[in-house]
């Protein structure tokens, strides 16, 4: 048996009634092509085969993937790929990117790059379903007005209908991990709702507001980069929106942020902003 590596974050699935838990959720169909990441020790490679038309399971790990190849890769419809999720580009290789599945039990290392490296796709899949740390679930599904509602939150969901699947116990891993987990399906917004421009906008402004969440919006947006806007800008925006600028970034729900966001977008800003900011849980 291959050992788990605390280097890559491996906490392997052992719960069988998990493992179906996940596949169920995903709702695999004879025709569905899948994209399996971290498959691991192949659990949930396994319930997938025979299933859909076409699995490819990429793992990082190059021992995995060895034992993964050996004992799968020869059976039709699956690939065993040796490699990081994160270089992946579903364009090449699916026949049609739009209706691609993904599953996974995601390493809690890599958990932000990768919903944020999924939400990056063009087209994006159809449908995710991962299994990630319980406290960045708790934050990618928060109510406005709460302690864990934050960038991640708006990033997130101004982008796609996220659900809680159910909670995993860490007794469910062998290591035991010392977090407990939750499987998550998201579903991309077809048509999306804001332009890859829109998106990049909105990804600043909850960049630049949660760095600073204890301060008014007003004050961020007068005095953090990329803004800067002058009080007559300021109050321009305040009567536009209707959002009342003294409020705290956490009040602000994802639509309200992506239309504050739009409105700043045509005052001009953010200013010198680059390409792609990133967005990561504070």
């Amino acid at each position: 048996m291959v050992r788990a590596k605390r280097s890559l974050g491996q906490n392997f699935l052992v719960d069988g009634s998990v493992q179906a838990g996940i596949v169920a959720a995903l709702d695999p169909q004879p025709q569905d092509e899948v994209l399996e990441i971290g498959p691991g020790q192949g659990a949930l490679t396994r319930r997938l085969a025979g299933r859909v038309r076409r699995l490819r399971a990429v793992e990082l790990d190059p021992d995995l993937a060895a034992r993964l190849q050996e004992e799968l890769g020869d059976l039709p419809g699956i690939e065993i790929v040796h490699g990081n999720a994160l270089d992946e580009a579903p364009t090449e290789w699916a026949e049609d990117p739009s209706a691609l599945k993904i599953i996974g039990n995601i390493p809690y290392n890599i958990t932000s790059p990768l919903i944020f490296w999924l939400l990056d796709q063009r087209p994006r899949p159809a449908v995710a379903v991962l299994m990630v740390q319980r406290e960045v679930a708790d934050r990618i599904l928060a109510a406005p007005g709460t302690k864990a509602y934050g960038a991640l939150s708006v990033a997130v969901r101004a982008a796609a209908r996220v659900e809680r699947v159910f909670h995993v116990g860490r007794r469910a891993f062998r290591p035991v991990p010392d977090v407990d987990s939750t499987v998550i399906r998201l579903r991309p917004y077809v048509p999306p709702l804001m332009s890859d421009a829109e998106e990049r906008d909105l990804r600043a402004l909850t960049r630049a507001a949660f760095g600073w969440r204890r301060k008014q919006l007003r004050t961020t947006l007068r005095q953090a980069a990329p803004y800067g806007l002058d009080p007559a800008e300021l109050d321009r925006l305040e009567e536009e929106t209707g959002i009342g600028l003294e409020r705290r970034p956490e009040t602000l729900d994802p639509e309200a942020a992506l239309e504050l966001s739009r409105a700043l977008r045509r005052l001009g800003y953010p200013r010198n902003q680059q390409d792609d900011p990133e967005v990561r849980p504070e």
